[in-house]
């Protein structure tokens, strides 16, 4: 009966039991937590809260693409289960448990390269620095090195640091780092622990002015590969100097720099900000290998200066057509993270580009498409209907992560293709042990928004189900994750009463309320006023 309630309208006097359970549910659960502001706060959401059931039940109309929203609002509108294919219009309402994180939360995410990285067969973001010979000029190579000094030979240049001491000049300095930096990955703890080695850190830093700027990369590129930590706070005083030479720095020097840090995993947003002015001084000469990387380095730094953003849409119109497989998904890949929105006449030609080479695409490329037509709101049907072909052939080899972006944008852009989401529910369950709470919530978010009955997957929501109940204790750091599977199980008709009992827990929902990065009232109240109409006689445990 769930599946009616959402999709379907409904009489106004279920309306109005559905607003007094949400009063209800504030006056229990709420009032007795919230200080006088808070409160204020609620009635404010209150009155926002319009349930038009307009909004859950739209004929699929033609609209023209909406660009430029933020992504993980993820427009999570409903639709109804209707054709095996079809498209519909984005509806006002939106469920705020997947909206974006706060800009800090940004933050943090951008400093930890591989925290969240997505398991896809080909899920390397840098891969396409290997399209061509050009990109070894501004990018720093962290494939698996073979190493020339062993740590013998190691230890006899940091003797040499220990005789030298205060008479190095920059010369000796960039060679010595530069050797330790090519000892066996595994060594290099063994180099970074050594008193002598901070010794010559030391040294680095009282001429660091001295370097040439070539120097002061080789210097930089050997941190990468001696793994220094990114909170060292030697680091931060090389950021002030690349920061304070960076208007002298050639082009494929800059990006080199920038590349370096992204690799130390460390945020450097004063020196990306010369970056941007300088490039945004100097777009002439750029090429392919340069725009898809400076796009690269966009897109890990979470922000698009507005100066850059016609620059480089001109830029790629350009070049568009010599964008190969791989360099399309970084410059998707890069759009997306920064939120770069481009015109949609752009945007459209990017697709067209991207749908003539579909077939030599790798997976993760494929995923990160989607995740810009996501981002953008783009009704691209060609590349959709393709989907029904590639996803079906590709979801066998692939992971949760990139079929989780498949299905949810699949959803924010309410277009239903059986072929890709029976192909995407056959393969979930065997990678159950691979989840995190945020897959699984998305997951029954998409299949639920899409219509998805559980007849039709009769292994894909039980599975879903298990994995939130096994990755309870997320949920006390991400309660969003709970309420966005909860809504999305919903709309499958399906009521689980332990999780519920969870999600309307005191404790919960004082966590849920308590968010700094997300509003997540709205869902409380929804899930709420869903168990009032369709478990009556529903008491939440004690």
């Amino acid at each position: 009966m769930s599946a009616t309630v959402l999709f379907h309208h409904v009489a106004k006097r279920c309306l109005y039991a559905h607003i007094r359970c949400i009063s209800l549910f504030r006056s229990q659960h709420l009032s007795s937590n919230v200080e006088n502001g808070e409160q204020k706060r609620e009635e404010e959401t209150e009155s926002m809260l319009v349930y038009n059931p307009s909004a859950y039940y739209q004929r699929p109309t033609s609209r023209s693409s909406t660009v430029g929203r933020s992504e993980t609002e993820e427009d999570l509108s409903r639709n109804l289960p209707l054709n095996p294919a079809f498209r519909q219009q984005r509806s006002p309402y939106s469920i705020s448990a997947l909206r974006r994180l706060s800009s800090t939360k940004n933050a943090q995410a951008a400093s930890t390269p591989n925290a969240t990285k997505e398991s896809s067969v080909n899920n390397d973001p840098r891969a396409f620095q290997r399209c061509r010979p050009e990109y070894r000029n501004m990018t720093h190579d962290p494939s698996p090195r073979s190493s020339t000094v062993d740590l013998n030979e190691a230890l006899l240049v940091l003797h040499k640091v220990t005789v030298q001491k205060g008479n190095m000049g920059p010369s000796e300095v960039s060679i010595f780092l530069s050797k330790l930096s090519q000892i066996p990955q595994e060594q290099t703890a063994v180099v970074r622990g050594d008193k002598r080695f901070n010794m010559l850190l030391r040294y680095s830093v009282e001429i660091l002015e001295n370097f040439t700027t070539p120097q002061l990369l080789d210097v930089l590129s050997a941190f990468v590969n001696l793994g220094l930590p990114q909170s060292n706070s030697i680091l931060g005083l090389y950021e002030t100097e690349f920061c304070r030479r960076a208007s002298e720095m050639e082009l494929h020097q800059l990006l080199l720099a920038a590349d370096c840090w992204r690799c130390l995993g460390r945020v450097v947003p004063q020196y990306l900000e010369r970056l941007y002015d300088n490039v945004s001084r100097n777009f002439n000469p750029m090429g392919v290998p340069e725009l898809v990387q400076l796009l690269y380095i966009i897109g890990e730094g979470r922000r698009c200066p507005d100066t850059l953003v016609q620059p480089i849409e001109s830029l790629l119109m350009r070049h568009l057509y010599q964008l190969k497989p791989e360099e399309l998904s970084a410059v998707c890949l890069g759009l997306f993270k920064s939120q770069c929105s481009l015109s949609e006449r752009a945007t459209r030609r990017l697709m067209d580009r991207a749908l003539a080479v579909v077939e030599d695409m790798s997976d993760f490329a494929i995923v990160n498409v989607m995740k810009l037509m996501r981002f953008s709101y783009l009704d691209h049907l060609p590349w959709l209907e393709a989907m029904g072909s590639e996803v079906p052939r590709r979801a066998p080899k692939m992971e949760v992560q990139g079929l989780m972006h498949v299905v949810l944008a699949c959803s924010a852009l309410h277009y239903r293709d059986d072929r890709i989401l029976l192909a995407v529910a056959e393969r979930l369950p065997s990678v159950a042990n691979r989840y995190r709470s945020k897959d699984a919530a998305k997951l029954l978010w998409a299949f639920g928004t899409l219509g998805v009955l559980p007849k039709q997957c009769p292994n894909l929501y039980p599975c879903l189900t298990a994995i939130l109940r096994e990755r309870q204790i997320e949920f006390q750091q991400y309660p969003e994750h709970l309420l966005t599977g909860l809504l999305g199980l919903a709309f499958a008709g399906l009521l689980p009463e332990d999780l519920l009992s969870l999600a309307l827990s005191e404790e919960f929902v004082n966590r849920a309320c308590n968010s700094q990065e997300l509003e997540l009232k709205k869902d409380l109240f929804t899930l709420d006023g869903t168990v009032g109409l369709e478990l009556p006689k529903y008491l939440p445990e004690a």
